[in-house]
């Protein structure tokens, strides 16, 4: 019988708690992918948001969030005005409530900004906006969950609002929000003359620093990143995606946890076994080989079937209609392959205290063992 042979009998003779190791892994692999996918498609939506259409964001130095920053419109009206600025647009992040739905983003914008623009009118013309009092502008995914359309009016927070136009963006975030005219949200979330940050081009990128330059010697309180610099720099992404991977950690300790037990256990029910096959030549590295080599084929399928149910999950999340299409999963082939290579590594660590004693057995002292 052959060596990898031997490896999948033993694993059919003890199948249940064969299938408690592979459901160990599973768990880890399907739970750092769904939580990594999550955030990281998370910060993905957010950071296309800020950097559509521009080359720099400003906003308020030292800010925990962007919800909370404060621009004047003294600062977005010089900017605009410098020399090596092409374009700066001010937005205004807002967040309320509806009836039966909690979570709302709002978005204040001026009728310049180039995502008005350039988003696709599902009803409505981008020429109006702004135009009329009282007037929203629904994303095409926040219209469907608030069965509100052209010319409605919808109940935002606490307040009533014409629908003047439907909106599809490249961005899912986006399509499930609101679109205030930047004067009106300002005056709805009272922040007159505030914006929560100013998307800024440049003539040149080659005037980058000369407008960093500019906007820190102007404006000390606020900050200045390029769009490239802003996902390495922003605190909360960095927050999110280390509390990402701590959680998927752990998970994956609980995995390789539960494959350490199925080997142990397997090891401390097998000792006459494992003795006999010393016994019949085989040596202390083989039998290590064999234990090691079980918990990596029940690494194996646990990691197909992790993979497998975190895909499938983040399917339905994506689906449940009260999560309101935000979870837009980022799933790449290196996050894949780490995810993998970390189960297959965990697992094999599991494996190793149990294939150490194994390689320790004495054959004449286990055959005495009852």
């Amino acid at each position: 019988m052959s060596f990898l042979k031997l490896i999948f009998t033993n694993l059919r003779r003890h199948r249940v708690r064969g299938i408690f190791g592979v459901a160990g892994i599973a768990f880890g692999v399907a739970a750092m992918l769904t939580v990594l996918a999550v955030v990281l498609g998370a910060i993905g939506m957010f950071s296309n948001i800020l950097e559509s259409d521009s080359q720099y964001l400003v906003f308020e130095r030292d800010v925990s969030d962007l919800f909370f920053s404060s621009v004047p419109a003294s600062a977005w009206e010089e900017m605009a005005s410098m020399p090596e600025v092409k374009g700066a647009h001010p937005v205004l992040f807002g967040i309320v409530n509806s009836p039966g739905h909690p979570v709302i983003t709002c978005f204040g914008l001026n009728a310049t900004n180039p995502r008005v623009r350039q988003a696709d009118w599902i009803a409505g013309d981008p020429s109006s906006f702004g135009k009329e009092d009282q007037t929203v502008y629904l994303g095409v995914r926040a219209s469907e969950f608030l069965h509100a359309g052209m010319g409605d009016s919808v109940e935002i927070g606490k307040g009533t609002f014409t629908v003047g136009g439907i909106l599809k963006t490249k961005n899912g975030f986006e399509d499930g929000g609101v679109f205030f005219p930047l004067s009106l949200a300002q005056e709805y979330f009272h922040r007159e003359g505030l914006a929560s940050i100013v998307s800024v081009n440049l003539t040149s990128m080659d005037d980058g620093e000369a407008f960093k330059k500019r906007v820190a010697k102007a404006f000390p309180d606020l900050e200045v990143l390029a769009s490239s610099e802003f996902n390495s720099s922003y605190s909360q992404f960095k927050i999110l995606t280390a509390t990402a991977w701590a959680v998927g950690l752990c998970s994956f300790l609980l995995g390789g946890m539960s494959v350490a037990n199925t080997m142990t256990l397997s090891v401390f029910t097998r000792i006459r076994e494992i003795a006999i096959l010393r016994v019949c030549g085989f040596s202390r590295s083989q039998a290590a080989g064999l234990i090691l080599g079980e918990g990596l084929v029940l690494a194996f399928f646990g990691v197909l079937l992790g993979l497998g149910s975190g895909i499938g999950l983040l399917g339905i999340l994506h689906e449940v209609p009260q999560l309101q299409g935000y979870i837009q999963a980022d799933v790449s082939l290196w996050m894949v392959i780490g995810i993998s290579v970390t189960a297959l590594l965990t697992s094999l660590g599991g494996s190793i205290y149990p294939a150490w004693f194994a390689s320790r057995i004495q054959p004449a002292e286990a055959l005495r063992y009852e």
